[in-house]
């Protein structure tokens, strides 16, 4: 990272924890489903299966939140500091 000193207007901020907070959402969502397909699968083995493809199905998404993140956050950093 650059030496540059950084700066940030608060609309910018709380764009960006907007941002934060709904990728949060959605990832916690993730976990959710896949917790709760979990617990039903402790309790009945058919689920399992259930489970099984919904990680697979859903752990992408995960990753793409948290890559759209960082790329917003990478695109904030990279702006031209606003005098």
């Amino acid at each position: 990272m650059s030496d540059t000193k950084f700066q940030m207007t608060r609309e910018e901020f709380e764009e960006m924890f907007a941002v934060f907070s709904k990728t949060k959402h959605d990832i916690y969502n993730v976990f959710s489903i896949i917790m709760a397909l979990s617990e039903l699968g402790q309790r009945n083995p058919a689920h399992l299966e259930k489970l099984a493809k919904t990680v697979l199905a859903r752990s992408p998404e995960v990753i793409e939140k948290l890559q759209e993140f960082q790329n917003a956050m990478s695109a904030k950093l990279k702006a031209e500091p606003q005098m």
